[in-house]
């Protein structure tokens, strides 16, 4: 794939990070190939997390084509770009063909991004996951490798506006690959998590700022984020409210 975009895209932003003075503890980024497909199954706590966890690949000399919502795409700024630099659109009434799209990417040697949970967790945990990353990697015959970031919702998530704050802390964290071959699709999207949730607690452990009191941190190491529960309220409240407004304007 030509990549006239994704460079220079990614060069501002490392650029963007070096004048914040941003702080990276990355590690594990042996685990990403430095050729042939692979599917990344990341968390999600910012809308900036794409960003990130690209960063993973980049000691690999990788590009990470992700898969994004399509009304994205539909930007008429974002969208361009997005599609330039080679990401993929999913159409959630149609995800049988993103998901083909990421098994030919793979299969034609690219590296996808995927967020498994789908949408952001308020409560910067791993929600519940769909077997997607799984699926892909099964098909393409790739490793599947977690990613956990952690820092990434203090620059912007659900409920909180765009801050670039001075010296900002943010880790990553890359798994050892896994293999999935499809036969068991649901128990292998459970292990996928089990590794995901064993990286985010070895993430936390390192992560150096002091959460207590901090609206950014998980509610069990002191922060004053939602719970798992209270965020999972939270999330069917929203669909609910969302669903009701498209009705309204349907009829």
């Amino acid at each position: 794939m030509r990549d006239l975009t994704y460079p220079p895209v990614v060069l501002t932003a490392k650029t963007l990070f070096r004048l914040r003075g941003w702080r990276f503890s990355i590690t594990g980024t042996e685990h990403v190939p430095r050729a042939g497909g692979a599917v990344l199954a990341c968390n999600h706590i910012g809308y900036a997390d794409f960003v990130f966890d690209g960063l993973a690949a980049q000691p690999a000399k990788r590009l990470v084509r992700f898969m994004a919502k399509k009304e994205a795409f539909d930007h008429p700024v974002g969208g361009p770009i997005l599609r330039s630099m080679h990401h993929i659109p999913v159409d959630r009434s149609a995800g049988a063909d993103s998901l083909d799209a990421a098994v030919d990417y793979c299969r034609r040697g690219e590296i996808v991004g995927i967020f498994p949970e789908a949408t952001i967790s308020r409560s910067y945990e791993i929600k519940d996951v769909k077997s997607g990353a799984v699926r892909i990697a099964a098909q393409a015959g790739v490793p599947l490798i977690p990613v956990v970031v952690f820092g990434t919702q203090r620059v912007t998530t659900k409920g909180h506006g765009l801050a670039l704050p001075w010296r900002l802390p943010i880790a990553i964290s890359v798994g050892p690959p896994m293999h999935p071959d499809g036969s068991d699709p649901d128990a292998q999207t459970a292990q996928m998590r089990d590794a995901m949730v064993r990286l985010l607690d070895e993430t936390l452990q390192r992560y150096p700022d002091d959460p207590a009191g901090q609206w950014w941190a998980p509610a069990r190491i002191g922060g004053t984020a939602p719970t798992p529960q209270e965020a999972q309220r939270l999330d069917t409240e929203e669909r609910a409210a969302r669903a009701a407004r498209k009705a309204e304007r349907d009829g």
